[in-house]
């Protein structure tokens, strides 16, 4: 994958590896203390292509990380940059704040075209600023402004974004300003029943304190839900608690949103998160992938959810026209290619090896997750608690072996796995290979 000039920067200066560290050293002084990544993965990405990143100094790795997920087809995939090259070679103008163009519309088009066809036949799209909690504060404002209601449901181990609102929405809250739901799981079910039982009563808890007159919580203008919890520790909802929260919003007016800013475009083995439960919501908040590496955000929503006025909710860099040629391109070559199919098939092969894995290393408490949305909590094996050391060292013996993951989780003790849709039958095994040796090493090391 050699770039346009053949060279890999930093080669040829002592050796890639002494301008990586400068690079490095560079940014530990002038950026902000807030920067995550940087710190866990101290390497220079020079080039890449697909599953596979190249530092500057010459090492490859495989990417696990995608983007956090925005990588639906890794990295320049050729269909995405043939359709950003379109749109520079054209002439066509790059910022056009909330103008029609024929790039907007191609985006609009094909967007609509793999919604869930009951939302589409009768939706609005709001295109927002560039980020998916930009996506967030406008869906909560959205369904604030319709109702006329001001408060809002979400989930433990929440996670919708780091701004003010949707930070509110987020499990990691500092302030409780929105009403928290148990989110039902069997690994660590908030009841200790877990199964369906577990959600049958998370779905009781939430459906008793909506109806009651005690329950010191008055209509909500919205309930805001992850079909999968991503930064929460990668944890499906089940598809009849989806369901059975569907049944009750409708049922006393209450807008559902559903946060796909993670699962959608075919992360979890469907084109939505939601579609596995056959769920229809009132608004659906779409990022990451949906730009096709670029910067990106919508919600979509039913029509009579539009009451916006004129400027009401606005953005300057809500027209980012070669995000949306990226995302259009990516949005069609994964529904013309059924890469999401092709997910829940690897992924489900995936997540039985971890599981045959995991039989032979007590470290490995959960294996669990949906499509290629995979994560694996690591435990103390005698006491069961979570264990975040341990985790962090196996991302870091990880990354010795050339294998970019990330964590998350309440303790930050779950590894987890956002590989590309493109990912490929030896990909896998390479990746599960390098897990595989990761795990007991850091074992052994942490002991």
């Amino acid at each position: 994958m050699p770039p346009q000039g053949g060279r890999v920067p930093g080669r040829g200066e002592r050796g890639g590896s002494v301008a990586a560290d400068g690079i490095l050293r560079r940014q530990a002084q002038r950026e902000s203390a807030a920067r995550t990544y940087a710190r866990s993965l101290p390497i220079v990405p020079v080039r890449a292509r697909g599953l596979t990143i190249e530092g500057a100094d010459g090492r490859r790795y495989l990417d696990c990380l995608s983007g956090a997920g925005t990588l639906a087809l890794g990295h320049n995939h050729p269909v995405v940059l043939e359709a950003v090259r379109g749109v520079l070679d054209s002439g066509a103008p790059l910022h056009v704040l909330d103008l029609a163009t024929p790039v907007k519309d191609a985006f609009t088009t094909e967007l609509f075209t793999n919604l869930p066809p009951a939302l589409a036949a009768d939706a609005r799209v709001q295109f927002c600023g560039p980020a998916g909690t930009d996506a967030v504060e406008a869906a909560l404002k959205l369904v604030r402004t319709a109702t006329g209601r001001s408060g809002l449901l979400a989930f433990t181990g929440a996670y919708h974004g780091m701004t003010a609102g949707a930070l509110d929405a987020s499990g990691g809250a500092p302030d409780v300003r929105v009403t928290r739901l148990p989110y039902p799981q069997d690994f660590r079910c908030p009841f200790g029943v877990g199964g369906a039982a577990g959600a049958e009563l998370a779905a009781r808890w939430t459906e008793n304190l909506l109806d009651d007159p005690k329950g010191g919580v008055p209509a909500p203008a919205g309930l805001i839900v992850e079909p999968v919890q991503g930064e929460g520790g990668v944890i499906p909802a089940p598809d009849a608690w989806l369901r059975r929260m569907r049944e009750i919003t409708t049922a006393r007016g209450i807008p559902l949103i559903a946060d796909e800013v993670q699962t959608g475009v075919g992360r979890t083995g469907a084109f939505w998160g939601v579609d596995h439960a056959g769920v229809v919501p009132d608004v659906m908040v779409l990022s990451k992938a949906i730009g096709g590496s670029l910067p990106l955000a919508v919600i979509v929503y039913r029509a009579g959810l539009d009451v916006w006025a004129p400027g009401a909710h606005a953005g300057t860099f809500r027209g980012n026209q070669l995000a949306m040629a990226a995302g259009t391109a990516t949005l069609a070559f994964v529904r013309e290619n059924r890469l999401a199919e092709r997910a829940a098939v690897l992924g489900e092969r995936m997540l039985t090896a971890l599981r045959g894995l995991a039989a032979g290393q007590p470290c490995m408490g959960d294996v669990r997750g949906r499509g290629l949305m995979i994560g694996v909590e690591l435990v103390d094996p005698e006491s069961g608690a979570a264990a975040p050391a341990l985790a962090a060292a196996v991302r870091q013996e990880c990354l010795d072996r050339g294998l970019i993951v990330e964590l998350g989780g309440r303790h930050g003790a779950v590894v987890r796995l956002l590989p590309p849709l493109t990912l490929t039958d030896e990909q896998a095994a390479a990746v599960l290979d390098r897990l595989a040796d990761a795990i007991p090493a850091a074992a052994r090391r942490t002991h």
